[in-house]
């Protein structure tokens, strides 16, 4: 029989002890009380943070909105039938994000960076999360930089500048996706990246937005982000908020950013339609009583940051629809006092064919001419002056016999002004062909055309110059400066050309 010392037993039990590994993990868990409606009600989770992604059994995520005493109350993304009175919901400890970087680029996603389009998984390392603070003051510069639309009414009247929120605001189908999108297409020579996000709208609309961007060369450097009418109410809640964040990827590495929320009207419906499952008292119109800070803490997100943080900025068009012209309602008046000005979009205008349909009166843009460059800052001045003049006395113009000749002349060359400031839909003009335009327009070389005469007589002109002046063209386009001796070639190459439409236009010309 062995002998085993009593020490030996001792060495070994401590030996054991030694190399014992242990681990204990701690999981907060609750237990959902009610469901339905794209809502849970979830006991238990005493920790839980706001904006916090909980775990559903079926792998559905959650997200607490509402921390009460009791129980939290959380919105549920995916198939929110799945979810059921008593199932275990687990604290992941994580706050909302979302993929971000280069990768999205071309891609149509949904909030949470997942691919909608059929091209297969988008692979990633880099997230951000959805909701961020807002740069303070201090890490903003101003904004002096021009984004250019393409547009001639918005870039000579109403400049955006890099870091700018511009409101795009009108009626039902009067061409405010519109002006965004050619805004899209107009930054293909630049450095800018372009994120469109569509609130609520239907699954055909968007298919054909995105075709658009696609053949236009677009979706190189743009990314569209979706939540459709289908989508749950939570999808389209966030979708602003995970636009922002994955544009915010290019600002906070010094690049230039530029999104669309199309649009926060139905935003505002979604969050409305939340909040009142979720019980939260109803204020104006039934929207809760932070409505205001909803939109203000999306759209103060965009700026131009200072040069310690890196000098980039995010540029933000959010769309608002208006019924019947009425822009004294909550919504559109909530985000006009949000924004750096608005573009308004009139039905009157729309439906007499002027396209884009800009009441330049009632738009403005807070950033002004400090956003353009040296050229159009010029001519814009001598073409706000002709426009107010011409608005002025618009309202007599059913009286014209009675005015004097000065006035009528005024008026005539208002008209043809505004006919110059006409544009086709998907045809964003370069800002240096915008400046002969609208110098042309302004100068009086074309006052005694016909109105129906004024698109034929810039399209030439454009041929003409693009032939025989070039030089003008990029003398503009790099220097963006419109100094004397240019100023006196561009007279020239207009009077020259005037004399050949002038003498085509009544068959006096030489047929060359």
């Amino acid at each position: 029989m062995v002998e085993i010392k009593s020490d030996e037993i001792t060495g070994l039990i401590k030996e054991q002890i030694k190399s014992y590994n242990y681990s204990l993990s701690m999981e907060e868990e609750g237990v959902v009380v009610e469901a339905g409606d794209g809502i849970a009600r979830v006991f238990g989770l005493e920790n839980a943070m706001s904006m916090e992604i909980l775990e559903f059994p079926g792998g559905i995520n959650g997200l607490a909105m509402n921390l009460e005493e009791d129980n939290i109350g959380a919105i549920l993304f995916g198939d929110v039938d799945e979810v059921e009175e008593g199932d275990k919901v687990k604290r992941t400890g994580r706050i909302l994000e979302t993929k971000a970087g280069p990768e999205l680029h071309g891609r149509v996603v949904g909030p949470l960076g997942e691919p909608r389009d059929g091209k297969g998984e988008i692979h990633t390392d880099h997230t951000r999360d959805i909701e961020i603070k807002a740069p303070g003051v201090v890490k903003r510069q101003p904004v002096e930089v021009p984004l250019q639309t393409g547009y001639k009414s918005i870039d000579a009247l109403t400049p955006i500048g890099r870091g700018q929120r511009e409101l795009i605001i009108g009626d039902r189908r009067t061409g405010k996706s519109a002006i965004a999108i050619d805004t899209i297409l107009n930054q293909k020579e630049t450095d800018v990246h372009c994120f469109y996000v569509a609130v609520g709208q239907k699954t055909s609309t968007i298919a054909k937005t995105v075709d658009t961007l696609r053949k236009n060369g677009a979706m190189e450097y743009t990314t569209v982000i979706t939540a459709n009418a289908e989508d749950p109410t939570p999808m389209q809640y966030i979708a602003p908020y995970a636009g922002t964040a994955m544009a915010e990827y290019y600002t906070y590495q010094g690049k230039d950013a530029f999104i669309v929320y199309d649009d926060l009207s139905k935003h505002a419906v979604a969050y409305r339609e939340i909040s009142l499952l979720l019980r939260r008292p109803p204020g104006r119109e039934a929207y809760p009583g932070d409505i205001f800070y909803t939109h203000s803490r999306l759209l103060e997100r965009s700026a131009k940051l200072n040069d310690e943080m890196g000098g980039g900025s995010l540029t933000a068009f959010p769309i608002v629809e208006t019924k019947a012209g009425d822009i004294s309602a909550y919504i559109p008046t909530n985000v006009i006092s949000i924004t750096d000005g608005q573009i308004y979009l009139e039905s009157d205008l729309f439906n007499q064919g002027f396209r884009p349909a800009i009441n330049v009166g009632d738009s403005v843009s807070r950033v002004g001419g400090a956003a353009q460059n040296d050229a159009m800052q010029e001519i814009a001045g001598e073409l706000r002056l002709e426009m107010a003049q011409y608005r002025d006395l618009e309202a007599f113009a059913e009286f014209a016999s009675e005015l004097d000749e000065e006035s009528q002349a005024q008026l005539a060359r208002g008209e043809r002004v505004m006919e110059m400031l006409k544009q086709d839909q998907y045809q964003p003009m370069p800002v240096e062909r915008q400046a002969v335009s609208l110098y042309a327009a302004v100068n009086g070389y074309i006052d005694d055309l016909e109105v129906d005469e004024v698109k034929e007589y810039e399209k030439e002109m454009h041929e003409h110059i693009e032939t025989y002046h070039e030089d003008i063209l990029t003398e503009l386009k790099e220097t963006a400066e419109l100094t004397e001796e240019l100023e006196e070639e561009l007279k020239m190459a207009l009077s020259e050309f005037d004399k050949s439409f002038k003498g085509e236009a009544d068959g006096t010309g030489t047929g060359d």
